[in-house]
């Protein structure tokens, strides 16, 4: 069986890096597949090469944090591994997203997100819950201008529910622009992230990319078109029915939502949930869940999900 070593300057930095009671190193175990020994101020390394370069990359990268601030972090441990892993699923199946836009890619961080980009590849229709911060909007927005600029569809639609306003935009001020961007800027940020000014303000001007409240989908069909549904867990079970009946002739649909973040009134079943539900099934539907280990914004937004996570009885996760 393959194997390698690695070499430590004392035993308190490899007992900083395993973490108490071994902590960091169960999850490199777990994650990475590999079995580690230690031998004095050295850990070595056994399974297949594959899992032994991981390893060898995980361990590394650790050992700089350590070297470097003396201490090492649960959620140093946990960026370290999933950049790890994210980085094999790239290798293994080429899963960044080429933009067309002065060279610009998106690459997935996490293997959760890999799992996702795969999915939108895979299917015409893809579900994915995961909490905040975990890529579900910014990943569907990059696929959405890659199948555009590679003419696999004509148009991109970016969707959400107007749920504060109970749908009833017509009592803010200004035209249908300004009543909607409130609930659509999520979309549009994540859409001038990738391109320039000029190309989003192009694309908006000739309607190759339409942002719409949820409300104003009703009666519609859309053909050659990428169809994003932000805020997924925001619609009822009606409504998600009437989205998903938009999809036209060489269509794609990407509804994306957190269901620990649900603003419908308590006794409302979240589309969502209901959708993931009853049509994972389907040959052509994908559903993927994403959880705090794919969080890719500041590391405090994981450690807030995780706070909120452990409090069953907060009203943010209604079902």
């Amino acid at each position: 069986m393959p194997e390698a070593t690695i070499s430590f300057a004392n035993h308190d930095q490899i007992r900083t890096l395993f973490g108490a009671h071994d902590q960091f190193l169960r999850q490199v175990r777990e994650r990475v597949g590999v079995e580690v020994v230690l031998r004095g101020d050295e850990i070595r390394l056994h399974g297949t090469e594959d899992q032994i370069q991981r390893a060898v990359e995980v361990f590394s990268e650790l050992r700089r944090i350590v070297e470097s601030k003396g201490r090492l972090h649960p959620t140093e441990v946990n960026d370290v591994l999933n950049e790890n892993a994210a980085q094999a699923e790239q290798t293994a199946s080429g899963e960044s997203i080429d933009l067309f836009e002065k060279a610009k890619r998106v690459h997935p961080k996490t293997a959760g997100q890999a799992r996702y980009v795969d999915a939108m590849r895979s299917h015409d229709l893809v579900f994915c819950s995961g909490p905040a911060g975990c890529g579900k909007t910014y990943l569907a927005v990059a696929m959405a201008i890659n199948a555009l600029r590679q003419q696999q569809v004509r148009k991109i639609v970016l969707v959400r529910p107007a749920v504060e306003a109970g749908e009833k935009l017509g009592f803010l001020p200004g035209d249908i622009f300004a009543k909607v961007n409130p609930y659509l800027r999520p979309l549009l940020d994540a859409l001038a992230d990738m391109l320039d000014f000029e190309q989003v303000r192009r694309y908006m001007e000739r309607d190759v990319v339409e942002s719409v409240p949820l409300a104003f989908m009703r009666g519609r069909t859309l053909n050659h078109t990428f169809i994003i549904l932000d805020e997924g867990q925001n619609t009822t079970v009606t409504q998600m029915k009437m989205f998903l009946t938009r999809m036209g002739i060489e269509s794609k649909i990407v509804v994306t939502g957190d269901v620990t973040q649900n603003d419908l009134p308590d006794n409302v079943a979240s589309g969502l949930v209901d959708a993931m539900k009853r049509l994972r099934d389907i040959n052509g539907v994908a559903a993927v869940e994403l959880s705090g280990q794919d969080i890719v914004r500041h590391r405090l937004v994981r450690e807030v999900v995780e706070a909120y996570d452990q409090d069953s009885g907060n009203p943010s996760r209604r079902l």
